[in-house]
Order: C-alpha cells, then structure tokens, then sequence
C-alpha cells in the first residue's frame, strides 16, 4: 500500500518539475516545435477544468479535489491489495490530482504545456498531471476487465 503513495508522489513531483520548467524558461504562450505538425511545447495557463471549462472557479476546484483525494485515500486503504495494476492505476490518479490542485492552490491557476495536433485538430493543451489522470483512468479500465475475466474462469 505504501509503495502507491510513492508512487503518487513521484507523479507530483514529475509534474512540478517540468510546470516550473516551463515557468521559469518559456514566456506565457510562446510555442516550441518539437515535432513539426504533431507535438508542441506551448506555455499556456488555465483557470479552468479540461478545455477551459469551469474558468475561474476555484473554490468548487478546492472542494471536488479534496474529496476526490480522501475517496482515493480510503480506496486505496480498503479496495486495493490483490491487483497491482489498479493501485498504480489509483497511484497516478492521485497523483495528477494533488498535480493540479497545488497549481490551484499556490498559482490559482494550472501550467498547461504539451501542445498536440491530431489529424488538423489542435487538442487541447495539457501537462503531465493531466496525462498522468488518463492513464489511470485508462489503467482501471484495464484492470477491471482482466479481473472480471478471471472472475469469469474461475466460475466456469
């Protein structure tokens, strides 16, 4: 159990890391190609949720986050012993969450930076916190469904 919140902690400390790089090095939107019609460094704030939504409320921020991260605390603690993959999975839940919210809390605003372009479209910019909370997410789906398939063998 112990090992997820190192886990989620080398996730916080891998997403400060490069959102101060980025403060420290870039001017607020300037643009570095890294691969050319693809993949763009792009110093970009937002006070929002993902694509900008929910722009400038940070008190609603504060609250969901700090119960989004006592539910996974109590997950971890009760739901996750058997599958090593869902705790890595919860790990880097956790740690995009504290990522972001310590942007909220200390810069009352989020470090966006990875730039990316999908057939013409311009996704949205995101950070590491942000990668790292898809991952996981996609993580447990994963995890989910090898367990109900063993769930399932077992039964038969």
């Amino acid at each position: 159990m112990f090992r997820y919140y190192i886990i989620a902690l080398l996730v916080v400390l891998f997403d400060q890391w490069t959102k101060w790089l980025v403060v420290q090095k870039m001017e607020l939107y300037d643009r570095i190609t890294i691969i050319d019609n693809f993949l763009y460094l792009s110093s970009f704030r937002n006070k929002g949720a993902a694509w900008g939504i929910l722009q400038n409320q940070m008190i609603f921020f504060y609250i969901i986050t700090v119960i989004v991260i006592i539910g996974i605390v109590y997950y971890i603690h009760n739901y996750v012993k058997d599958s090593r993959l869902q705790g890595v999975a919860i790990a880097f839940i956790l740690g995009g969450a504290i990522g972001n919210f310590i942007d909220r809390l200390f810069r009352k605003e989020v470090v966006d930076f990875i730039d990316v372009m999908i057939f013409n479209y311009d996704y949205p910019i995101f950070n590491v916190a942000d990668s790292f909370l898809v991952i996981g997410v996609g993580l447990i789906f994963i995890a989910t469904f090898l367990e109900g398939r063993k769930e399932r063998e077992q039964g038969e």
